[in-house]
């Protein structure tokens, strides 16, 4: 997943160098706010609670790994439709 933080406004979808998800925050990229933002916006851009995302690597880089806990059928389904934009 590829991060524009401080964008002008906040959306997920697009496809970034080989595919990766694009999501763009209004946060800056400092004391952890583009990331929470991040979180929030990938939990309602997936449907499912912030909880159940997590920023796995990448904290302090704009290509981030992230791990969402919901089945995985779903969740392709859902990728492909954002990354279609």
């Amino acid at each position: 997943m590829r991060v524009k933080p401080r964008a002008r406004a906040e959306r997920v979808g697009g496809s970034w160098g080989a595919g990766e998800l694009v999501v763009a925050v209004t946060a800056p990229a400092t004391e952890g706010k583009a990331n929470a933002a991040v979180v929030a916006a990938l939990a309602n851009a997936f449907g499912v609670r912030p909880v159940r995302v997590t920023i796995v690597g990448g904290h302090h880089h704009r290509t981030k790994l992230v791990e969402i806990a919901a089945s995985t059928d779903e969740l392709q389904d859902r990728l492909d439709e954002l990354r279609a934009g």
